[in-house]
Formats: structure tokens, sequence, C-alpha cells
């Protein structure tokens, strides 16, 4: 939902309320939860991964002892026999160590990487599943892009940290510690003037700290801005091409690309300065190095050989320490992501079962709406004590102008939102008291703005009931003169459909919905506006077939076109969240109250 205006370099623009900053310390729990996606995997793949991690340290750690060997033993002057063998066994037994190297860290990329892809799907089936628990207010205060990015880019992000960071993070931690031992075994001198360098380095990068970790929230913030914009674009394309507003769109659009661009650049540039400082802080040890080996040297106090091993173990010690660095700015990108993640995780869903709830039993339908009142913002009430009986089997009509409570109501019954005061009763349960999926599961839904999901035809209406069979799809679709033009189709009930249907005209999908909702066989129908799209010779056709099909079970119908409510057992007159009027069409029509106004209101424009 966008919340405010903010000025910028393209005039205008709409800043979503879910999308600020989300300012917090480095938390190390959040990671430990994150982390606890890898424990299922843990006594599978994770001793493979650490006897592969250890064989690629000790290989990599012995290579230089072996080079300094060949150098202060094998390589000599006269080159004498014994040496030369020496020599040659040295170099086999380096080529023998990189073999093994490259096997270990071969098959270490192959585990992490299982690993990495199962924790992702385990972590973004999880967040799938959790948001579709979310309430509507959940999703009435966030634009639908918003909500893509969470589960697309922001779990993407953390792919490489699961994929390669974590042992990453492990390699280089044990090899940094053997280095420092192996240093301070051949000259503790020399290896402790190496490593106070490395201090410095981290009293400096730690400085950074704070400003990446929000210049990348700040990347993700714009990122999901983006998503959110192209969302309504692509949605909106109709209404922006028949009011000709392409190019304003296409500027602002542009001038939201060249924002998260800065963003980026920023970002970014911050991740490039441990690198010149981590090669700046190693050029110092490097210098104290040669200088104090050189020393050394001269004094007989070290080899040549020890010293071109200090330095490969020196280089090797700089390596993990640059890389830890970059798995640091890693992490503070994971961060970010991580944040935004769990924020929607730790959403509770406002409409939920109560500890003790129980399942309802087969609704009968006898309905009861004792003093209702609903607010969907603190201090704006959209209905007004509502009290309201409907027997089993009833039709009831709701009608009345626009924004007088009609869907409200509906959408109560179906406890999409919880009543602010008062209570429901369906066959003198209480709603709140029963569980959500029992109460929706004998509740049927047509709306106006009816949704078709790509695929067949036959699989959009199965999924009123996905246990039904063919029979009984066309049976319904028959039954609602549905049936007539999808034979006409190229491929009939196998015609695949397009998102949201839009090969089909506005009347065809409204009766695909129809045929949804009745193969459900609900206990409760709901029809919002469920006719307003369907031409007056299709209402007509259906109009007997909804006779049939609404006996028996009570029904909901709202409704502008008032000629489809005339035989409903109740009309219902609301306005501005109050019932004004009730009774049959004949009873207020003679009451020449709302009702009258409204017949002869619509009948003037026809």
């Amino acid at each position: 939902m966008k919340q405010k205006k903010t000025k910028s370099d393209g005039g205008e623009r709409f800043v979503y309320k879910d999308d600020d900053i989300i300012d917090k310390s480095f938390d190390w729990r959040q990671f430990r939860r994150l982390f606890a996606y890898m424990k299922p995997y843990s006594k599978q793949l994770l001793p493979l991964i650490g006897l592969m991690m250890i064989l690629g340290t000790i290989t990599k750690l012995a290579v230089p002892f072996l080079t300094s060997m060949a150098i202060d033993k094998a390589i000599s002057p006269e080159f004498t026999e014994p040496s030369l063998k020496l020599l040659y066994i040295l170099a086999g037994c380096v080529l023998f160590l990189y073999i093994v190297q490259w096997l270990a860290s071969t098959y270490r990329i192959k585990f992490t990487n299982i690993i990495g892809q199962r924790v992702i799907y385990d972590l973004r089936t999880d967040l799938f599943k959790h948001i579709q628990k979310l309430s509507f207010n959940f999703f009435d205060k966030r634009p639908a892009g918003s909500v893509l990015v969470r589960v697309t880019n922001d779990v993407n992000s953390l792919q490489e940290l699961f994929t390669s960071g974590v042992v990453n993070l492990m390699i280089d931690s044990v090899q940094l510690v053997g280095i420092v031992i192996i240093l301070l075994l051949i000259n503790w001198k020399l290896g402790l003037a190496v490593i106070v360098t490395v201090p410095i380095m981290f009293f400096i990068s730690t400085k950074l700290r704070v400003k990446i970790r929000r210049a990348w929230q700040e990347v993700r913030m714009k990122s999901s801005r983006i998503n959110s914009h192209l969302n309504e674009s692509i949605q909106g394309i109709r209404v922006t091409q028949a009011y000709t507003q392409e190019k304003e769109n296409m500027e602002f659009f542009d001038m939201m690309n060249k924002d998260s661009k800065k963003s980026w650049d920023k970002a970014t540039t911050m991740n490039q300065g441990f690198g010149p400082l981590i090669e700046i802080t190693g050029g110092f040890g490097t210098l104290i190095l040669f200088s104090l080996g050189a020393y050394l040297i001269q004094h007989d106090q070290l080899t040549v050989g020890l010293l071109v091993a200090f330095s490969s173990y020196v280089s090797n010690f700089w390596d993990p320490i640059n890389r830890l660095g970059q798995m640091y700015n890693q992490l503070l990108v994971a961060m970010a992501s991580s944040e935004r993640i769990f924020e929607y995780m730790d959403e509770k869903p406002s409409i939920d079962d109560k500890p003790n709830a129980k399942p309802i039993p087969e609704i009968i339908g006898d309905i009861s709406f004792e003093n209702i009142v609903f607010e969907y913002e603190k201090g704006r009430q959209a209905l007004k004590g509502i009290d309201l009986d409907v027997k089993a089997g009833q039709t009831i009509a709701l009608v009345g102008h626009t924004g007088s409570g009609k869907s409200t109501i509906i959408n109560l019954l179906s406890r999409f939102y919880d009543i602010t005061e008062g209570q429901i009763l369906i066959d003198g349960y209480d709603i709140r008291d029963v569980q959500v999926e029992s109460l929706r599961s004998q509740i049927g839904v047509v709306l106006q703005d009816t949704f078709i999901f790509s695929g067949t035809i036959r699989d959009n209406i199965r999924f009123g009931r996905l246990d039904a069979n063919d029979e009984e799809i066309e049976a319904v679709c028959k039954s609602v003169n549905a049936h007539e033009f999808i034979s006409k189709l190229p491929r009939g009930y196998e015609t695949e459909v397009e998102e949201r249907g839009n090969v089909l005209s506005m009347g065809q999908r409204q009766l695909l919905s129809f045929a949804r909702a009745l193969l459900a066989n609900p206990r409760i129908l709901i029809l919002d506006e469920a006719t307003a799209s369907i031409d007056t010779e299709t209402e007509l056709k259906i109009q007997d077939a909804l006779k049939i099909l609404l006996k028996g079970r009570t029904s909901f119908i709202v409704a502008h076109r008032l000629s489809t409510i005339r035989h409903a057992d109740k009309i219902v007159v609301l306005d501005h969240g109050e019932i004004k009027e009730e009774g049959n069409h004949t009873e207020l029509v003679n009451q020449q109250g709302i009702y009258h106004g409204l017949i002869e209101a619509q009948f003037r424009f026809v």
C-alpha cells in the first residue's frame, strides 16, 4: 500500500511503508536461526565436507614446507645425485598433494552445493507456506511486488552464503590458525612481526560495518520498490495505454531505476574498499617480512628455504584474510535479506484458530449476525451494529451504494477479517471458535473480479474440488451454461488459458468461476457482484440454473444489478455500514424507501 509521497529529480514518487530500512544491530541469533536450516543435512553431508576440508587444508599447508626442504636440502650448486633424487621425490610429493587438494576441493564444492540448494529450497518453501497463511489485512498493506521480492530476490541472495560462504569461513579460519602456528614455529620473532598488522586491519574494517549493512538494506529496499512498480505497471498496462501515460510511466520507472543504480554503486563501492585495505595491510606485512627476514638470514637465524616457505605461508595468510573480509561483506548482505525474510516469517496471521478450536460440523445454514461492529482502521467503522438473522436455505441479497458495507459483511462471514464487536453464529457456532479451514471449505465465493490461473480450463474448474472427476466438471459447466462455449474452444476443456485467463472474455471467466464454486458444493454460497460482467442474454440463461443450484443452501448475493435479486427471500438494504431496510422485493418497493429509490434510479438509466 502506498503510504506517502516524496520528492525526487523525477518528480513525486510513492514510498512503501513496508520497505523502510530495518535498522537493527548485527544479530547473530538471527544467523543461528538461519543456519538452523542446515541442521537436517548435517549428519548426511557435513562429515564428508569436513573430511574434504581437512584434506584440502593439510595439503595446502604442507606444500610450502616441502618447497623449503627442496631449497635447503635438495638444491645445491653441485647438484649431486642424492640431492637430485631428493628433489625429484619432493617434487613428486608436491604434485601428489596438488592432486589430492584438487580432488578434495571438487567434492567439497559438490557437497556444499547440494546442501546449499536444499537449504534455499526449504527456506523458500517455508516462507511461501507462511505467506499463504497470512490474513487479508497483511496483503491490504503491501504491494504484490514487495512480497514477490522477499520470496525470490531476498532468498536468492542467501544462496552464495549457503553454497560456499559457510564452508569457506570454516576453511579459512582453520587455515589461518594453522598458518599462525607454523609461522611461530618457524621463527616466532618474524611471525609476530608479520601478524601484528592483522589487528590494525580489523580495527579499520569494522568501522565500515554499519554503513555497509545499511547500504545493502537500501539496495534491497530499492529493488523491492522497482518490483512493486513493475507489477503494478504490468497489471495496469491497459489503463496506462488507454490514458496515453506510457511516457510518464517510463520516466517514473527510469527515476526508480537510477535510484536503485545509485544505491547499488554506493554499496559495491564500500565493498570494494575491503580489497585495497587488505592489499595495503599485506604490503606492510611483506615489507616487514623481507626486511626482517634478510636480517635473520645474515645472522644465521633463518635459512633461504625457510624464508621462501615463510613468504608462501604469509601469502596464504593474506588470502584467507581477504576472503574473510569478503565473507563479512557477504554476511552483511545476507543480514539485510534475512532481516526482511524473517520479518515476514515472524508476521502472525490476524485470523488464526484458537488453541481449542474444533472443526465445524457439516453446515445446515442458519446464520445470525449479532450487533456486528467492524473497523478496517481504528476509529473508522465500516459496519455499525449489524443485526441479521438468516434461515437455512434462504437467499439473502445485499444492496446499497458503494461503500455501504455489502462486501464487508461477506468477508466477515468467511472470516477473512475478525469482527471488532459482536458475534457471527453459524448453526449456533461462533465462527471464531471453529477451525478456519473447516469453515471456509463449506463456503463458496464467486467474485466480480474472478481469478483464472494459468493452466487448462479443466484445471481451473477443478480448483474448486481437486478430487472431482471429468464427468462432475462437465455437469457443473452445463448447469451454468459454460459447457457450450468451452466445447467450441480449440481443445475444449484442455484449452490452455494464459495468466488471469486473458484469452477468455469477462463473461466467460465469470461462468468458469460459477462452475468452480458450484463444483465445491458449498453449504453457503456467496455471489459478490458475480453477474456484473455477464451480458443480459447470458444472465437470463443462468437464472433458471441458479434457482436450482441455490435451492437447499444458504446464499448471499451482492448486486448492483437489481434485476438479479428480485426473487431473493430477503433483501437487505445497507447505507454507511447500517441496515436501513429489510424484506422481500415487493415489501421494499411498497415501502417507497431507499430500495425503491435504487430501483427507480436504475431504470432511469436503462
